[in-house]
């Protein structure tokens, strides 16, 4: 495990942010490619590699240092219950596995994957005043994640914190 941990630290310390450039659903993100042009050289330099395989509803990101053969693995579950508006279930499949992949690529790797604007006096808001939050409705993906999560345990709270929420979203939740 030493051997991995330590090509792990070396490629947190070189590696850049990844920047959020693709635009869609009313936000920026960084897309699956735009992660895998940043982080590869780096891997590379480090004896790193990965591979993400998707079984029985999970998505398993496996690190490996690939001189001593150790490894990192992280398992993240598919949402079985998705629904966006306009794609077929499949198509929605496709989506929540390239979701996960990039996230949990990330997270496996400790990279941060969008420029954090908090402390840099980069973002202005009126004095007094708050970020909008994003709404959640019924019939949204984050919407049934969020209510999936509540389901199995999760703090109502958390999620009040982060979203607003649309009326038909309070009534579906019993607010």
């Amino acid at each position: 495990m030493k051997n991995v941990l330590k090509a792990l630290a070396n490629f947190q310390q070189e590696c850049p942010p990844v920047l959020k450039k693709t635009k869609g659903y009313g936000y920026n993100y960084a897309d699956l490619p735009e992660v895998l042009d940043v982080i590869n050289p780096y891997l590379k330099k480090n004896g790193l590699g990965f591979t993400q395989l998707v079984n029985d509803g999970i998505v398993k990101t496996i690190l490996f240092h690939y001189d001593s053969g150790e490894m990192l693995e992280s398992g993240t579950v598919i949402p079985s219950d998705v629904k966006l508006k306009g794609m077929n279930d499949f198509q929605v499949l496709g989506s929540a596995i390239t979701y996960i992949r990039r996230y949990a690529l990330s997270s496996i790797l400790g990279i941060a994957s969008d420029k954090d604007n908090d402390g840099a006096g980069q973002q202005q808001h009126p004095k007094n005043t708050l970020p909008k939050k994003p709404k959640l409705d019924v019939g949204d993906g984050a919407f049934e994640q969020a209510k999936n999560w509540i389901a199995n345990g999760g703090d109502l709270k958390k999620v009040l914190e982060k979203y607003a929420l649309t009326d038909n979203a309070k009534k579906e939740l019993k607010l």
